[in-house]
C-alpha cells in the first residue's frame, strides 16, 4: 500500500538525540544545507542521559521532504533517534531577551505593568532601559516584541525553538530498533 504525502509546505519541527561529540551539530547543519534547506531553527542542549544531546530543528517544507530529511540524518553516524513531531501534539517555546528604551518613572511603570501581562520578567535595570526575559510560544513572544517596540527596542537576543511531545509519549518512544540505528555505524 503506497503512501499519500501531504505536498502542502509547513513549519516542520524535528527532534534527535545525537552523541555527544565535536562537531555534531555541525554535521547535522550541513546535511541540511547539501540538500538545499533553510533551517528556521535549530538549538542544541543536554538530556537526561550521558553523552547525549538533543537537537531541535524547524524547518518549512512539505510532507515527503521532511520524511525523506529524517530518513538521511537517521544514516549519520552519530544519530540515535529521530523523531518529527506532530505540531497538535507537542509543546513549542523559546526565549527572547529584549532591552527597551525607559528613560522615564512613566515609561518604566508602562513597560512594567505590560511586561506582567505578558508573564514576563524585568531582568536588569538600568538609567535609561529595561531588559525583558520572556519565555513562551513564538507567538506571544513576538506580540510582546511588537508591543514593546512602541517604547524603542535597543536590542534583542533570541534562542531558537525547544520542543517536546505531550503526555507520555517521548523521543525514545515508537522508534527503530537500536540495533536498526548501529547497523553499518560499527563497521568503520
Amino acid at each position: 500500500m503506497k503512501r499519500e504525502f501531504n505536498a502542502e509546505r509547513k513549519l516542520y519541527t524535528m527532534c534527535m538525540l545525537v552523541e555527544d561529540t565535536p562537531g555534531v551539530l555541525s554535521l547535522v547543519a550541513r546535511l541540511f544545507s547539501r540538500k538545499g534547506y533553510n533551517i528556521e531553527s535549530i538549538v542544541s542542549g543536554a538530556t537526561d542521559r550521558p553523552g547525549v544531546t538533543r537537537i531541535s530543528i524547524e524547518i518549512i517544507t512539505d510532507e515527503l521532504t521532511m520524511e525523506l530529511l529524517a530518513a538521511q540524518c537517521r544514516k549519520l553516524l552519530p544519530v540515535k533517534t529521530v523523531r518529527i513531531l506532530d505540531e497538535n501534539t507537542c509543546i513549542r517555546r523559546e526565549i527572547a531577551l529584549i532591552k527597551v528604551r525607559a528613560e522615564d518613572h512613566s515609561t518604566r511603570d508602562e513597560i512594567i505593568q505590560l511586561v506582567n501581562i505578558f508573564r514576563a520578567k524585568i531582568i536588569d535595570v538600568g538609567r535609561e532601559s529595561l531588559t525583558v526575559w520572556v519565555f513562551g510560544s513564538e507567538s506571544k513572544n513576538t506580540a510582546l516584541i511588537q508591543m514593546l517596540s512602541e517604547f524603542g527596542i535597543l536590542e534583542i537576543a533570541k534562542t531558537g525553538t525547544i520542543a517536546i511531545e505531550r503526555g507520555r509519549s517521548t523521543i525514545y518512544d515508537n522508534n527503530k530498533l537500536q540495533e536498526e540505528y548501529d547497523y553499518g555505524k560499527n563497521v568503520l
